[in-house]
């Protein structure tokens, strides 16, 4: 008879466990790379401690493509090629310069366009 009685206080700590997991990864854990060509016409300036942001085209690894806006503190190279780590909730977390070299054909294709 106890087991009915708190079975909803069972399903809903289940429930709540799952949520917060879930809630965990997608913030924190799951990101996607997308790779794009710095261009500084794109380029705005801003208020706070990041004065620049940038709107780019860039392209995952199987080509697909996303308009991405991130900040940064300085203006980056023009022409430079870089990987974004991108997540769903917090958008770009961080970014770096990469080589041609280092980028599959998709993606040389892709940002050798711009």
């Amino acid at each position: 008879m106890k087991f009915k009685e708190n079975l909803p206080i069972f399903i809903g700590t289940i429930l709540l466990i799952l949520f917060c997991g879930m809630t965990y990864y997608f913030c924190f854990e799951e990101y996607t790379l997308y790779y794009a060509k710095i261009e500084n016409t794109k380029l705005e300036k801003v208020e706070g401690d990041m004065p620049y942001e940038y709107t780019l085209t860039a392209y995952k690894e199987n080509g697909k493509e996303k308009q991405i806006k991130f900040k940064t503190s300085r203006e980056l190279k023009q022409d430079a090629l870089i990987e974004l780590k991108y997540m769903v909730v917090r958008g770009v977390v961080s970014w770096k310069e990469v080589q041609k070299e280092e980028l599959n054909d998709t993606i040389k294709e892709k940002v050798g366009k711009e």
